[in-house]
């Protein structure tokens, strides 16, 4: 299940971050799991990720707050990497969810940005 997590986390375009529960929700529509716990799974995984090349920095929590104990030097690090991927912030911790978030477009698997780099992704496990 963790390779799925990342998988989806991997597919999370420079610019742009999703929430726990979006995660949660695609993999969910891919596996059959209800949704409802799930989110508290990827944020595990994301927690025990140690591959750099997997962009756990583009996860949120629903509000867009930056994880407190991120795992790669704290939340401080994960501003600073997604500040040089021009994501804009609503305050230290908030990230702006109205430019950056990666939307679900239906209660389905695929997923739309908002902002400038518009565009429609399917996941298929």
């Amino acid at each position: 299940m963790f390779e799925d997590i990342y998988k989806i986390v991997r597919s999370i375009p420079k610019g742009n971050v999703m929430t726990y529960g979006d995660v949660a929700f695609i993999l969910s529509s891919q596996l059959g799991f209800p949704s409802r716990r799930l989110a508290r799974v990827v944020g595990y995984s994301l927690h025990a990720n140690k591959d750099v090349n997997t962009p756990c920095h583009r996860v949120v929590n629903k509000q867009g707050r930056l994880a407190p104990n991120f795992a790669f030097d704290g939340w401080e690090e994960q501003r600073r990497r997604l500040l040089s991927e021009g994501v804009s912030f609503l305050g230290e911790m908030y990230v702006d969810l109205e430019k950056h978030q990666y939307k679900l477009k239906s209660q389905s698997s695929k997923v739309k940005t908002t902002g400038q780099n518009s565009k429609v992704l399917s996941f298929a496990f």
